[in-house]
Formats: structure tokens, sequence, C-alpha cells
């Protein structure tokens, strides 16, 4: 049997940070997870430390009463947390000893068990159709029976803010029902999500004064609310609070793991995880994406790509100076990154902060700065973007600096391009049976050589990437490293009527390190072109000067 304690932080168990994101945020649309799934996630919460895994509903689903055979199994060692099984109490009229989904909550052999029961009294009556009394009762009979079998038991009251304001001796009563017959903690529910923070807090402050009892929260999003909702419970007294990895979850889903880990251990000083776990909360969030087979959400709090961002001129200049000018707390400290997006916005500081970021010393050289601001400015009216293609800029810089006067030898490193390109033709070939095949033939100059070479593919991009492929492999030994992964198009228009031009992204990898490079034209073969074209010279260049080299 896994461990009953929470995570051993200096809080120990006067805090719970209780995840549900194989639970209630399996709930989400367009998540489905596997056993194998659920097994890895768990494993991921229990590295950043969280007290309790709420693992599913045993005996209602069969892959969760699977999941739980496996954890008791051996399958899933957890050093932090506490695995937690999901159900509810007894049926109106049954004993709680014979009811199936209650001995089912037994079988998992879960240390910790949830318990989710009505506390609207309209819920009671038309859902349940039964009164207050049996509710109470329902709660009573299978917590006691539970606690009698060993397991530490939790109460979630399910609408208990919309029964509260509705009818709050109701909702008490069945609050008070479980905690006499030894709930650890009754978990306040804001199923509909429709609370804002200020009247939440008032709500749970009430609550604790009023009873005296362990609270819990526990929030949904479909206000925008649930991660504020959270921290004002826990400023109004609560010591357990439930979240879901990303805020996965039904509807909007659920307080996001992060931003409430987050802001109870930067913002209120509580050290809620292990210390060494919170610069892990990015990976994390990541790595649960991609699990869920969901993109992260790049502008996600803490822990998203553009968390730690900065677009302005404004902002670069003072980030220059000191980064928590603009900074609400150091990035590092959860696992994350500062960046420096180059754009038509872009300064003299925000390129400088960027070239040191791409290992470009553009201090003390103004005239090469001045010049790459002005270029860069140029392209990105003309539909060049860099905040995605920093390999591409970062070829833009080293050729500035290259031309500019005055800068040092050691400073001006550029790749002369590995070919240069004589001519190329692409074709489309439509023939009878429906098939459409492209074909490019790519004519290039490789030092003193000439290299000419023909390739097909499934469209006119694929089949120039082939063609330049067989032209320089004999030339290149690094280029059967290199692969295309991931192609993006988009078509701009300034205002109607103007022509339109072809923005494509280019994302390549040579199975150590990733680069995007850009190109833009009128023509979508020749916007392709030359992203790929950035694409090779940044590896040749990265070929013949290593990083820390």
């Amino acid at each position: 049997m896994t461990r009953t304690t929470p995570a051993e932080t200096p809080l120990g168990d006067s805090f719970h940070v209780f995840d549900t994101t194989l639970r209630d945020g399996a709930q989400r649309e367009g998540i489905t997870y596997s056993l194998a799934d659920k097994l890895a996630v768990a494993r991921l919460l229990d590295e950043l430390g969280v007290g309790f895994i709420e693992g599913g509903w045993p005996g209602a689903l069969p892959t969760d009463t699977e999941f739980f055979a496996r954890a008791a199994a051996g399958d899933l060692q957890l050093r932090h947390a506490a695995l937690v099984a999901f159900g509810a109490t007894r049926r109106p009229g049954a004993k709680a000893d014979q009811d199936p989904q209650v001995r089912a909550l037994l079988d998992s052999a879960a240390p910790v068990v949830t318990l989710v029961a009505k506390s609207d009294v309209r819920h009671i009556e038309r859902a349940l159709r039964t009164d207050a009394a049996e509710a109470a009762a329902m709660v009573r009979d299978t917590v006691a029976f539970l606690v009698g079998e060993g397991r530490r038991v939790f109460l979630d009251a399910e609408h208990f803010f919309d029964g509260f304001a509705h009818d709050p001796d109701c909702a008490l009563r069945v609050l008070t029902a479980g905690v006499e017959a030894g709930a650890d903690v009754a978990v306040l529910c804001d199923t509909n999500g429709g609370q804002l923070p200020l009247r939440l807090a008032d709500t749970v402050g009430e609550v604790i004064a009023r009873t005296g009892f362990r609270v819990g929260i526990h929030c949904q999003d479909d206000t925008g609310c649930a991660v504020a909702n959270s921290v004002a419970a826990v400023q109004a007294g609560a010591t357990h609070v439930q979240c879901t990895a990303n805020g996965y979850g039904e509807r909007a889903g659920n307080a996001d793991l992060f931003a409430v880990v987050g802001n109870l251990v930067t913002k209120l000083g509580m050290p809620v995880i292990p210390a060494h776990c919170v610069p892990e909360l990015s990976r994390v969030s990541h790595a649960l994406a991609e699990i869920a087979n969901l993109a992260p959400d790049t502008h996600q709090a803490y822990v998203g790509a553009s968390a730690f961002a900065h677009k302005a001129g404004l902002h670069a200049s003072a980030i220059k100076v000191d980064p928590l000018l603009y900074n609400h707390i150091d990035p590092e400290v959860v696992g994350n990154d500062m960046r420096v997006l180059v754009t038509e916005m872009a300064g003299r500081a925000s390129l400088e902060l960027k070239g040191r970021e791409l290992g470009i010393d553009l201090a003390g050289q103004p005239a090469a700065l001045t010049s790459a601001v002005r270029r860069v400015k140029e392209l990105e009216s003309r539909g060049w973007s860099f905040e995605a293609a920093d390999a591409s800029l970062e070829l833009l810089l080293r050729r500035e600096l290259a031309s500019a006067e005055g800068v040092p030898a050691e400073l001006a490193t550029v790749e002369t391009p590995p070919f240069a390109l004589e001519s190329y033709r692409v074709i489309l070939d439509h023939r009878a049976d429906g098939v459409v095949v492209s074909e490019a033939t790519v004519k290039v100059h490789v030092g003193d050589a000439r290299a000419i070479a023909t390739a097909e593919g499934n469209g006119p991009v694929h089949a120039l990437d082939a063609a330049l492929r067989e032209a320089l492999r004999p030339h290149l030994p690094w280029l059967d490293e290199v692969a295309l992964t991931d192609y993006k198009v988009r078509i701009l228009t300034d205002r109607p009527g103007t022509d339109a031009v072809t923005r494509v992204l280019v994302e390549s990898t040579d199975r150590e390190r990733e680069w995007t490079t850009v190109g833009v034209h009128g023509n979508i073969v020749e916007a392709s072109w030359l992203a790929l074209c950035d694409a090779l010279v940044h590896k040749a260049f990265r070929a013949s000067h290593p990083v820390g080299s």
C-alpha cells in the first residue's frame, strides 16, 4: 500500500496540495488517459511533490479500477504523495458496508478516500430524491464505515457555495455529519464555478468560524477565477486545496495546479511542496501536456513559454538594467526562462538582450546595433517575423556585425553559405489516376563544384527540400543529421487590395537541438526556399562554431 502522509514539506500535514488531474482533470473534452498514461501522470505528479493524487473512481470506470490494482501490486511507487480513491456515499436507504460502490473503494486498497456528497438541498431533493436528514445519514454512515476500515477520508461537499447561499443550515448539516463521523477535511466545492473571490472567501471564513472544521477548497474555472478563488480560500483559512495540472477539467476547467502552487510559494511564502520540487513546475507542466496530447498553453502563468517573454522595447530597456523590473519573479525559481522577443516593436535594448541570449555580444558596438535594429524593423514591416525564428535572427545579427565598421574580428563571425544557388525549378505532375506529384530540380555551386539534382515529393516544398539535399549530400557531412520537423504557412495582407505575401516558418532538428527559420515572399515556394536555406546555413555555422568553443 502506498504511503498515507502527504509530501514532506515544512508544513507537513498542516497543508495539503491535492491533485485531481486523473479524476476531475480527465473530464476535459479531448482527454482520454490509457492505463499507461495514468501511471505516467501519477509518477510526474509525485516528482512534483504534491501531497495527494486522486487516481480516479474505482468500481465505476474499468481503467480506474485497473489503475488502483496496478498501484496496489507495486507498479506505482510514490515517494511524496498518498494515493486517493474517489467515490460516492452509500445510496439512499442502503447500508454502507453492503453498497458495491463503497466496497469498491475498499477493494482499491487506496489509503485515502474522497467521498462526494451533495450539500445543496435542491440537489438532495431533486437529484437524490430524498431529504436533508437522509443525505446527512448517507455521509455519516459511509465515512464511519471507511474510517473503521482504516481509511483516511476527505469529504467533497458538492455545490457547497450555491447550497450554502440557498440554505446554509442544510449545507452545514452535511459537513457536520461527515466530520463527526471521522472525515479529516470538509472540502467546499464550487462545482458550477460561479463564485468570485471576495464572496467565496467570506463564505470560507464564515464556515470556519461557525464550525471550527478543517476546510478545503475545490474550484472550477467557469468565471475565470478558479486560481484566484483557491488562493482567496487559503487566505481565508482553507488548508487543503484541490487542483488539476494545467487547469484541465470539465467545461472551462479547474484551478491550475501550477498557478496555485506558484502563487502560494512565491507570493504567500508557503512551502506547500518540497523546495527542490519548485524548479520542476515548468518541466512537469509540459510533460503532462504531452501525455494529454494537448499543446502546452504558451501564455500559462508561471510555466508557459511566454510567461516571461518581453516584446516591448520599453520593457527590454528596463530589463537590461534589472530583469526583475518587468518580471514578477525570477523565472528560474519555477524552472522557466526569460525571453526577449524581437519584432517591429524592438529597440536597441531588446536586440542587445536577444543577441546576448543567442551568444552575440552587441554591447559596445553601436553601429552594428543601430544597423541591426533598422534592418529588423524594415523586414518586419514587410511581413518577416523573428520572434519565433531565432536561427534566422542570429544569422541576421551576425551579418550586421560582420559588415559594420570597427567590429573586432573575433566578434564578426558569420558563416559563408555552404552553397550558392544557380537556379531551381518546381513542376506539378497531375496524372490520369488522380495522383499529384511534385518534382524539383536544383542547381547549386558548392565551392568550385557545380551540383545538379532532381527529386520528387508529395508537395513542391517537400520536392525542393529533397532535391537540395540530394545536391548537397556529397559535400556536407552533417546533412543527414538535419531533419525538417515542422512547416507553417501564413498568408499576410496589410490591407484590402494589396498583394498578399506568404510567411513560412521551418523548424529543423539535428537530434540534439531544434531551430526555426523564416522566409517571406509573394511566392510560397520562394518563401519556403529562403527558410530552408537559412536552416542549413545556421546548421553550417553551428557545425563550424560549436557552442562553448
